[in-house]
C-alpha cells in the first residue's frame, strides 16, 4: 500500500482554527485512514504518529535543545518534565491542551511564540471513509520568535510528513 501524505487546507472543524488568522505558521497534512485504523481512536494516532519519531528528527531536536538554549527556548526534556511535573497530558514533550472524540491540540506558550499542533481524525472530502489531518499554528512575538520559526519551518514540514508517513506504514501502532 503506497501512503500519500499530502498538504490540505487548514480545516474549520478544529478546535485551533481560530489560531489560523494572524498566524506566522499555519499548515496542515492528511493521510487517508481506513475504517479499523479510525477505530482505534485520536489518542493511539496521535501517539503512534507523534510518539516515535525516527532517528534523524531526534538528532536534529538535539541540535535544536543545545543551539536554542542561550536564547531561553525551552529544551525537548525541559518541556516533558514540565509537562510531568505539572500532571499534565503528553505525547513525547508535547503538553496536550485539550481533547474531543476525534481531536487532540497540543501546545506550548513562551515568551518567544505559542504554537498548537492538532490532530484530527474527519470524513474524507469524497465520503470514503476517513483521514487524519494534522495542523500546525505557530503565533510569534519577538524577533527571536521569528528567527526561531524561519529556521525550523523547512524541517517541521518534513518531519510532520515523515511521522504521519511512518506511522501509517507502521498500522499506528
Amino acid at each position: 500500500m503506497r501512503i500519500i501524505v499530502r498538504q490540505v487546507a487548514c480545516p474549520q472543524e478544529s478546535m485551533i482554527a481560530d489560531w489560523v488568522p494572524g498566524a506566522d505558521l499555519a499548515d496542515a497534512f492528511a493521510v487517508e485512514l481506513s475504517r479499523e485504523d479510525a477505530a482505534r481512536g485520536i489518542e493511539a494516532l496521535a501517539r503512534s504518529t507523534l510518539g516515535h519519531p525516527a532517528p534523524w528528527f531526534r538528532a536534529l531536536l538535539s541540535i535544536r535543545d543545545q543551539v536554542v538554549r542561550p536564547f531561553g527556548i525551552k529544551s525537548s526534556r525541559q518541556l516533558r518534565e514540565q509537562a510531568v511535573a505539572g500532571g499534565a497530558g503528553h505525547i513525547d514533550f508535547f503538553r496536550v491542551r485539550s481533547r474531543s472524540r476525534d481531536e487532540v491540540v497540543l501546545g506550548e506558550d513562551d515568551r518567544h511564540l505559542d504554537f498548537r499542533a492538532s490532530l484530527l481524525i474527519r470524513p474524507r472530502h469524497d465520503g470514503e471513509g476517513a483521514e487524519l489531518v494534522a495542523t500546525t499554528v505557530v503565533r510569534c512575538h519577538n524577533l527571536v520568535g521569528r528567527a526561531y520559526l524561519l529556521a525550523i519551518a523547512p524541517f517541521h514540514r518534513q518531519v510532520i510528513r515523515s511521522n504521519l508517513s511512518a506511522a501509517a506504514a507502521r498500522g499506528w501502532r
